[in-house]
């Protein structure tokens, strides 16, 4: 197996026990949510979003070591390159959130508005950050069929979920006062 093949399984791997231990991190802080009074909404769309991040971790790996992908390395410094640029906009919300950041919804707003951090631009920086990654992720070793499955997916299921939680965000005052006139994922559009 070449080095490329091995060190992108790597990362792959890597990826995978992150989204472990992010899943930790959630249940602690949803834990701490639910006891200061908030409460976890119904999510059906959760178990989706599960299943295409998890996807495209598998489909990369089995398209590239079954489909024999090239490894261009341009495209691949590209892709790496928003792949970190996407996990450094992750990693930004979630220390901006603090013990607010989980993966599923929470009817947390009687503890407050998060407005600062990435939140002073957009009201939805993690799922931007969240389709880049998930496209850029499977390119860095021309997994394209993943990428574009990925897209096609992450779409889907964050529409979705957006709906449902812009639903639950716009219900307070202080959130639409605070995130009404603010773009979803890209300062000065949409």
């Amino acid at each position: 197996m070449d080095i490329s093949v091995i060190a992108f399984l790597a990362l792959l791997l890597a990826v995978g026990i992150l989204r472990i231990f992010e899943l930790g991190v959630s249940r602690r802080h949803q834990r701490q949510m639910a006891a200061d009074g908030a409460t976890k909404v119904n999510e059906p769309q959760f178990r989706w979003m599960v299943f295409v991040h998890t996807a495209v971790l598998i489909g990369a790996a089995l398209e590239v070591v079954l489909l024999r992908r090239p490894f261009i390395p341009i495209l691949a410094a590209i892709m790496f390159s928003l792949f970190l640029a996407a996990n450094a906009v992750r990693l930004w919300v979630v220390r901006t959130m603090g013990k607010h950041w989980n993966v599923q919804i929470m009817n947390s707003m009687g503890l407050g508005v998060v407005t600062d951090g990435p939140f002073r631009f957009v009201r939805h920086p993690n799922y931007a950050a969240v389709f880049v990654e998930m496209v850029a992720l499977p390119l860095i070793h021309t997994a394209w069929i993943t990428a574009v499955l990925g897209c096609v997916g992450c779409l889907a299921t964050i529409s979705r979920r957006i709906a449902l939680e812009e639903s639950v965000l716009f219900a307070n005052p202080a959130y639409r006062t605070a995130m009404a006139g603010k773009p979803r994922f890209l300062p000065g559009l949409f």
